[in-house]
């Protein structure tokens, strides 16, 4: 392996909506996925919901967000909030 190769790191980055923002530096953000019925073919919708550290607390519900996995900040919240990509009207 090469220099660059080994030094790079994979970044699992999701986008989803939040949902909440009740907690203090903390938002709910569900991220969805399609997934295709391994019989039937048809494309199902699923969903899971995941608590993002909000450090300024800026994000309202309905805002949709980027967020990436860091280290575990409590016991259910290991995800951050790198970036608002929209505003909910």
């Amino acid at each position: 392996m090469s220099e660059n190769n080994e030094n790079k790191r994979v970044e699992h980055v999701q986008t989803g909506k939040v949902i909440s923002n009740k907690m203090d530096k903390t938002v709910t953000v569900r991220l969805e996925r399609m997934l295709k019925h391994p019989l039937y073919g048809k494309y199902i919708r699923r969903s899971s919901k995941v608590h993002a550290h909000d450090e300024n607390n800026e994000c309202n519900e309905g805002d949709t967000v980027r967020i990436a996995p860091g280290r575990p900040l409590s016991k259910t919240k290991s995800w951050k909030v790198v970036e608002i990509v929209e505003r909910a009207q």
